[in-house]
């Protein structure tokens, strides 16, 4: 029996569009995600007296690995069976259909190939700038979980990711897939991003300057990975092919993040 209190989602994605040109919700997550976390590292850096301009070439190389590493992992990952007949729109942010260029931003970013992507970029930019990776890297993963929430509430608002059929008074009836009553997990997962985003942010404000690197480091990736593990149960599978598999591609892809996160957590410090 459905419920009075399910929500009915039905909002549309593009706020305007202009020809083959849209502004997305999922666009403007995404470049708040930027501006917050850029916001927040100019803070820790002037906070532990190293120069502001380290920043501004740490955010390029984050942008440039996230982009890339998210949306190659959504392309071998998840939706391999149709980017390799369109090799190009994995970078592109538009499709070409009958010769027909359309803009659509960069919809279909897998989180597993952008935490990828972060780390090759991080290394990078660690190698050129004479960086310390475990103390950047312990830095950077604060503002990570902030982006995260952001990114979750662009899923919301494009009606993907979504839950798997429920009875519970808070479901939501995405309207653009189905009628049928899901679990919000695009919530679930937004809101659990927030709350890691607290716990890092408060552990470094406390203990930032002598907690052992690589902690910070380590406890993101268990908390965050775990958190995707859990819900994953509740989201229905993104592609056909992950209906045969015991667990599907994100808990495959979330289990070697939470090993690397125990080991940096456990380890013994090394400066």
């Amino acid at each position: 029996m459905q419920s009075f209190l399910n929500i009915h989602w039905n909002i549309n994605p593009e706020i305007f569009r202009i020809g083959g040109f849209a502004i997305r919700y999922y666009s403007l997550m995404f470049a708040a995600a930027f501006f917050f976390s850029y916001l927040i590292l100019s803070k820790i850096y002037k906070r532990e007296s190293v120069s502001i301009h380290l920043v501004d070439k740490l955010v390029i190389f984050i942008i440039l690995g996230t982009l890339i590493g998210a949306r190659l992992g959504q392309g071998f990952f998840y939706e391999f069976g149709y980017y390799k007949n369109h090799l190009l729109e994995i970078i592109l942010p538009f499709s070409i259909q009958q010769g027909k260029f359309e803009w659509t931003g960069y919809q279909g970013l897998a989180s597993h190939g952008g935490a990828i992507g972060i780390l090759i970029a991080l290394a990078w930019y660690c190698k050129k700038y004479k960086q310390p990776f475990l103390w950047v890297i312990d830095r950077l993963v604060i503002v990570v979980a902030l982006s995260g929430f952001f990114i979750r509430v662009g899923n919301l608002f494009n009606s993907e990711i979504i839950g798997k059929p429920t009875n519970i008074i808070w479901a939501f009836i995405f309207e653009r897939v189905d009628f049928i009553p899901r679990h919000p997990t695009q919530i679930y997962e937004a809101l659990c991003y927030l709350f890691i985003f607290v716990i890092l942010w408060n552990i470094y404000k406390k203990r930032g300057t002598q907690q052992k690197r690589g902690f910070l480091f380590g406890l993101f990736l268990i908390l965050v990975f775990s958190v995707r593990f859990i819900i994953e149960f509740l989201k229905e599978n993104q592609e056909v092919f992950e209906n045969a598999l015991p667990i599907n591609m994100g808990q495959i892809l979330s289990i070697p993040f939470i090993l690397v996160g125990l080991y940096f957590v456990f380890r013994r410090s090394i400066t």
